[in-house]
Order: C-alpha cells, then structure tokens, then sequence
C-alpha cells in the first residue's frame, strides 16, 4: 500500500497474516507439482532468463543459444531484460525456481489488491485471501508457475502505474519498465496518447528508450543483435499455430488458409479490435473508470499481437476485478464467477480433444471453435467491459463504496 500503513491495517495485522498463510497452503499443491516435475520440464521460460543472464556474464551471444533438449527455447526478449535476467544467473538454479515463484505470487498479490480494491472493505483479509486463491487457480495464473513466466509481473506493474492513487515513484515510470522488458505492454503508450495523459506518456516513453539504448552502450553485440535480426524472426516464438496461441492471427493461422490472404484478414481485423477496444478504454477513462480501462488495454495486448500464449492472458484478473467493481450487484458478480470459471478450465484443450474424435462436421467446426477458446472469450470480454458494463452501471446500480482503504 502507498501512504504507509494504515490503521484498520494495524488493527487486522494477525488477520492479514493469517489469511497469508491460508492462501500459501492453498497454492502449495500447484507450487509442489510444477517444482517437483522432472528437470528438463519444470519452469522452462525461467531457464531461458537464467541462461540469457548466464551468456552475458560469459560474455557469449545471447541470441545464438538454446535451452538444452528436448525445450530447445531460444531467448526472445530485449537485451535489457537479459541484463537485468544476470541477478536470477547469479543465484543457483534451486534458489532461483523458489525467488521467481514467490516472485509470482507477490505480483499476482499487488495485482489482487489494486484490482479488487474497491470490494476490499472492513474484511478485508479475508476477501484478498478469497480472491487471491481463486485467481491463482486460473489457467494463465497456473501457467506462469508452471512455465516460470513474466507475465503477471508486468501485468502489475502496468495496473500499478495506472490506478495507484498516491504512487511513489514518477508516473509512467513503470509502464515503460514494463514495455522494455517486454514489448506486449506497449499497447499502454497507445492507452496514454489516446487518452490524453502527455506526462506520464513523457515518462514512460522516456524509461522505455533509456532502456533500449542502454544495452548498446553495454552489451552492443547483443543489442544489434536482437532488433536487426532475432526479432524479426518469427519462428524464434515457437509454432504459431499452436493451440497455446490465442491471439487473433493465431486463430486465423489454425484455419490454414493461404498465408497472404490470414495476412490481409488479421490487419484488418485488429484494425477493427484495436479501434474498439481503445475507443472503449478511452470512453471509461473519461468515465473516471480506470480499471475497467485496463483491463481493455490489457486485452488489447493479447488480442493485437501477433502471438499471445494462454499465460498471456493473466490480464483476466483486472478482468474480473472491473467486472465485480465494489461487489455489490449480485448481477455483476454472477457474470464475474462465469468469466473465472471460464478460464479455470482447459478449455482450449477440449477442443483439441473434442477434434481427434474425428466426428463428422462435429468435430472440425465446434472442435475449431471450442480450441479458439480462450482468444474467443477476450473478443467477448472486450464487449462485456465496452459495452454491457457501462450499460449495466446505468441502470442505477448503487455506486461504489467510500474508497476509505486506498492503495
């Protein structure tokens, strides 16, 4: 929290500790399953950081490497992230998988708190506690453990740029810490131009480019070598047409249609998404609705790019966390409960299921269909916050509690 502790904080400090010890027994069955797995498939994204680190403190190329059979994952990201990644080669592989995965959950928590914070009232404790292990079980949620990700972590940088009421640092600063590391979150800079926000864009556009231009004073080989070559070769993200890539260009590249035409298609359909959904993002901004805000921006930074896994999509919390708003309509909340349910189950991979059974029209229709699940649920999400959400709060809704338990 900003502002340093608050009271009721200190009166409900044992509750706070109790409900983190509840939540850490309740992610301790995902934590024990992926850091027991066997070697060569536990947190493989973490290994690809750790060893990026690890060939600039050798001084070798980073982009020339690959993670050992049978992952054989390249590094993709900026250098500045393989800079920063020296700190995770510095520490023994044991230690690290136990830092990051803590790591994970602490963001997921600042995600939590800011996302939810205007149903956080006299309780709570107990509602973060709620929110925190429901979130956690999510699919993209689950994945960042498994795979070792970045992905929330960023998310709550952006989300604590945007809606923290008294930030201590300089606004925009993270945003643009997070679109260096990244290149995902940049859809937060189309968020501030269009929205009209010119000191924190300045901000954020300045953190970005001081970051990218620093790895050329440093590491210059590698530098050049990421945005001259490595990042413009596709393939270096794994199989685009995998069913883990939920983007719009990854549903349409799964409908194998010749390569110009998927081309032509997906420009023009994230022409129209991006329109929509920062149009939206703009309207709730000017609505003094931040979050739901975000979380369309957010969505934009799944929808738009070219490849967007499942754990991408860790952006459903501040998702959910526009939809329950201060959690007083029963409607809202029932929406909100469908929305979790939607992305705690594997349904991508019903679909993959559902079209090796071979049944005829069955199987290659509703088996396409219920594989583009979950990019097919953020096109909806994009509606629901657009569109039905501002509908729904002016039917007379009762407004949103006193913000007495600000972050």
């Amino acid at each position: 929290m900003t502002g340093g502790v608050t009271p009721s904080f200190r009166r409900q400090w044992w509750q706070w500790a109790l409900a983190v010890i509840v939540v850490a027994a309740a992610v301790a069955p995902l934590v024990e399953h992926w850091l027991t797995n066997p070697d060569d498939q536990r947190l493989v994204d973490l290994d690809v950081y750790r060893t990026g680190g690890q060939m600039l403190l050798e001084g070798r190329p980073v982009y020339d490497f690959v993670t050992p059979a049978p992952q054989l994952l390249p590094f993709t990201y900026p250098p500045i992230a393989a800079m920063l990644a020296t700190l995770l080669a510095l520490m023994s592989w044991e230690t690290a998988q136990w830092v990051w995965t803590i790591g994970i959950y602490a963001a997921l928590a600042v995600t939590v708190g800011h996302a939810f914070r205007d149903v956080l009232g006299r309780h709570a404790p107990w509602v973060f506690a709620f929110v925190m292990v429901a979130c956690a079980y999510l699919m993209p949620i689950r994945d960042q453990v498994r795979f070792g990700q970045v992905d929330i972590l960023l998310v709550a940088l952006c989300l604590a740029d945007c809606v923290a009421r008294r930030p201590w640092w300089p606004r925009g600063f993270l945003i643009g810490l997070a679109v260096a590391v990244k290149l995902t979150p940049g859809v937060f800079l189309v968020y501030l131009l269009v929205t009209r926000q010119w000191r924190t864009l300045s901000m954020a556009t300045f953190t970005a480019g001081l970051l990218t231009l620093l790895p050329f004073a440093v590491v210059p080989r590698d530098a050049a070598g990421f945005w001259f070559s490595a990042l413009l070769d596709p393939e270096r993200l794994g199989a685009n047409a995998a069913t883990t890539n939920q983007s719009v260009r990854g549903m349409l590249i799964r409908l194998y249609l010749p390569d110009a035409l998927t081309s032509v298609i997906w420009l023009a359909v994230v022409a129209v998404v991006g329109w929509y959904g920062f149009r939206a993002a703009r309207d709730a901004c000017r609505a003094h609705d931040t979050m739901t805000a975000v979380a369309l921006v957010g969505l934009m930074a799944v929808l738009l790019s070219p490849v967007a896994w499942i754990h991408h999509l860790a952006w459903v919390v501040v998702v959910l966390g526009a939809i329950v708003g201060d959690g007083r309509d029963p409607v809202r909340l029932r929406v909100a409960a469908g929305v979790w349910l939607f992305y705690v189950v594997p349904v991508p991979w019903w679909g993959v299921s559902l079209k090796a059974a071979e049944i005829p029209v069955l199987s290659p229709v509703l088996g396409k269909i219920v594989q583009n699940g979950y990019g097919l649920g953020a096109l909806a999400l994009v509606w629901l916050l657009a569109s039905w959400l501002p509908e729904r709060r002016a039917r007379g809704v009762p407004a949103a509690l006193p913000e007495r338990y600000a972050l």
